[in-house]
Formats: C-alpha cells, sequence, structure tokens
C-alpha cells in the first residue's frame, strides 16, 4: 500500500507547479512563500533544539497557540517551527509575533521533498495535530529515530474506517507513534484498534486559551460599530450559511429596528461573493476593511480580516456557528462561550460534539431547525441574556488542567 501512495504522491508533485499555479491566481497560496511547500524554506534555523508541529489550518493552528506560548519559555528549546497547509493559517499566525517560533507551508508528503525538508530543520521531536497523518513523513521521521507524537488527536468513524480497510498499513504507519494524546474516549478507541500505543485521553486541547489573544485582537472600526446595537452574528460561515444569516436578521428585522448583523466567514476570500449574495436579499452591507463611515441603514457588517474574531465576540449577545446546517461538521464553538455569547447551531456538529453535549447541557448552546427556529431561540436568548460568567469560569478551568497536562507530556517526551 504504500507503494501506491508513492506512486499517487508523486504523480502530485509532477502536477503541483499546475495546481500551485491555480490557487495563487485564486488567492489561496502564497505568491513566493509556495516553495516552501517544495522543501526551500525560507527561514533560518537556529543552533540548538528544534521542534515541529504541524496542524492542517486556522483550527489546528489556533488550537496550539497556548501551548506554544508555554513552550517559548522553555529554556532548552531554541526553536519551534509551525506548518499548515493553508495561507489562512499563516495571516493568523503572523499577528501573534511570538519570539522562537515561525511558520512555514507544510512540504508535499513525497520523500524527496521530506528528506530535504528534515536534513534542513533537523528537529528533535514532531507533533502532528488532530488527524494530520503523512505516511511518508512519518517513515522517514522513525528512520531517523525522530520522536513523533500525536497531539489532540482526533479520528471520526469516517477517518477510522478508511484507514482500517488498509490495516497492515495502518499498522505500520500507527504504531510509529511515541505518544498519541487524544481530545476524546472515540479516538482513544479507535487509535488502539489501529495499532497506536501510548494513547492518553487528556482532554481537548480546544478548551484552553492563548493569552496573546487579547492583545492582538484590536478592532481597528471599533469606533464606528461602538454606538452601533448589534443583536447577532454568524460566526465561522461557508458557503449558503451566510444567506442563512441574512435571512435570519431579514426575521429580526420583523421584530428589532435599527440593529446591525455581523458576519465572520471561514474563508474571507469569498468576501466579494459574500456581499453580491446578501444584496440579492436586500440588505445593505459595509465591508470592515473598507475604512469609511457605517452608513445608518446597513444591515450586515461583513468582516474581510484575518484574527479580528474576539473582538467581535465581545460586541455580540447571540451566535451562529458555522459548518453546522450543511455537512462540515461544525466548527469550534468555545471562543463564543468564552466570551459570554449564547451559541446556536445545525444538526451538523460530530466534529466538536462532546463540547456540544457540555454546552448544551450548561445552557450556552441550542441546536436550530431553520431559519424561523433561528429567530424563535435568538429572541428567547436576547431577553434572557447575561454574561455568563460562571460558565466562563468552568470552561476555563478546564482548559488550564487539559493544558498543562499536555504540556507536561510533551516536556518528558522532548
Amino acid at each position: 500500500m504504500l507503494f501506491f501512495y508513492r506512486i499517487l504522491i508523486n504523480l502530485i508533485l509532477l502536477l503541483s507547479p499546475i495546481i500551485i499555479l491555480f490557487r495563487i491566481i485564486k488567492k489561496k497560496e502564497h505568491p513566493t512563500r509556495f516553495l516552501e511547500k517544495l522543501g526551500i524554506s525560507s527561514k533560518n534555523r537556529m543552533q540548538g533544539k528544534v521542534i515541529w508541529f504541524h496542524g492542517s489550518s486556522v483550527g489546528e493552528v489556533l488550537s496550539i497557540m497556548p501551548l506554544i506560548e508555554r513552550l517559548e519559555k522553555n529554556s532548552k528549546i531554541k526553536q519551534i517551527v509551525i506548518t499548515s497547509s493553508t495561507l489562512s493559517s499563516s495571516k493568523v499566525l503572523e499577528k501573534y509575533k511570538l519570539n522562537k517560533t515561525i511558520h512555514q507551508f507544510f512540504p508535499i508528503d513525497a520523500n524527496l521533498i521530506i528528506k530535504k525538508f528534515l536534513n534542513y530543520w533537523k528537529p528533535t521531536a514532531v507533533f502532528f495535530v488532530e488527524s494530520e497523518i503523512w505516511p511518508n513523513t512519518i517513515q522517514n521521521l522513525h528512520k531517523r529515530n525522530i520522536k513523533i507524537a500525536l497531539l489532540n488527536a482526533r479520528i471520526t468513524n469516517k477517518t477510522f474506517t478508511k484507514w482500517f480497510k488498509f490495516k497492515s498499513f495502518s499498522k505500520d504507519i500507527f504504531n510509529k507513534f511515541d505518544l498519541c494524546l487524544c481530545q476524546n474516549k472515540e479516538t482513544k478507541l479507535y487509535l488502539k484498534k489501529l495499532g497506536s500505543k501510548n494513547i492518553k485521553n487528556l482532554g481537548n486541547l480546544k478548551f484552553s486559551e492563548s493569552k496573546k489573544i487579547k492583545k492582538i485582537n484590536k478592532i481597528k472600526n471599533f469606533k464606528l460599530l461602538n454606538n452601533k446595537n448589534i443583536l447577532f452574528g454568524g460566526i465561522s460561515t461557508h458557503y449558503d450559511e451566510e444567506i442563512f444569516c441574512g435571512k435570519v436578521h431579514l426575521e429580526l428585522k420583523n421584530k428589532y429596528k435599527k440593529f446591525i448583523s455581523i458576519i465572520i466567514p471561514r474563508h474571507v476570500n469569498r468576501a466579494e461573493s459574500i456581499k453580491n449574495d446578501l444584496e440579492n436579499l436586500k440588505l445593505k452591507v459595509h465591508l470592515h476593511s473598507s475604512k469609511i463611515n457605517i452608513e445608518n441603514d446597513t444591515d450586515i457588517y461583513l468582516v474581510d480580516t484575518y484574527g479580528e474574531t474576539k473582538s467581535f465576540l465581545n460586541m455580540c449577545k447571540v451566535v451562529y456557528l458555522g459548518g453546522s446546517i450543511i455537512k462540515r461538521g461544525g466548527q469550534n464553538p468555545l471562543e463564543a462561550a468564552r466570551s459570554g455569547c449564547k451559541v446556536i447551531h445545525g444538526s451538523n456538529v460530530d466534529n466538536f460534539k462532546e463540547i456540544y453535549a457540555l454546552l448544551n447541557n450548561i445552557g450556552v448552546s441550542s441546536k436550530i431547525n431553520g431559519v424561523k427556529d433561528a429567530k424563535i431561540k435568538i429572541i428567547k436568548n436576547l431577553k434572557t441574556n447575561v454574561k455568563q460568567k460562571k460558565n466562563i469560569v468552568k470552561i476555563n478551568q478546564l482548559g488550564r488542567k487539559i493544558l498543562n497536562s499536555i504540556n507536561l507530556e510533551i516536556r518528558n517526551l522532548i
């Protein structure tokens, strides 16, 4: 199976110039840093111990930031390399201005490219976040006796079924992890069946919060929004969900006057398309990046920049969390809950079902079945809306406990 995988990945490597060019045109790829995906590093390696973290995109990168902040204080570590695959995640990371930590794009998982990457960075330990499993990278790390860990591991039933079809191949990959720190019981069971050893369920790292995030989230247009009545926000929305939020706004307009709804799409490069869709609903849209005064008849404040979600959440009373009325498995609701917002969501939340179970249990979140139901739930929450200090404290305490446990495991590994 590894043989066929390598044929496939080498074919992707041959096609990569065309793929990368297409992504640059679509503004999904950096115009010069794409070379990092071919193993050509753009940063210098520091002398001393280097550790490497890899997360697929924004969510995975943000989840490890509280841990990175702890590890930056470790004098034994001279440099931390974070790789990811998306342009959006690199832009978010830029805002943190960390001292020891640098970002590179994840190299294509071809033997030639991975060997080039490892020869340059020579990491002491490597941490793959959630479900990032790359066979060639793992094989090469194992041959060099470099410690490998799966951090905040999440294996869904769908992912498990795919891997389990190739038992011997899966076992050969998963048993090479020196440590697996999973975020739920389901993942622990699946990892054991796939051949992993030294598995520990310490909880979801996404319960913890970065200390720097409060400092980097400063809204340039805050004064413009400060006097506006903001009742509702759509957060981390995907295609079609902005239209859903627009329809919810129209429903609320029948009851409330002179208010603005905030929409923060998951991928801000879609901003112009979203604006057109909302304007087709006869809604007036203001782009956050425009830096012009908000007109009094504005309906939707569309955030088309990265890394400012926290500040906008502090201004919202009720938010819809994206990826949940469509089949995307949902987005992480913890940042919204920690900001004191009430959360509404669709039925597709498999990516965060344990988190949503907790939030539903303490009355922070509730499921909706459509536009009309969303309107009813929002009105109900607005009547009783109070910043849930006890729940925020509870979430933060759990987050610190999980972070401390994971930090100790990593210190022991490196």
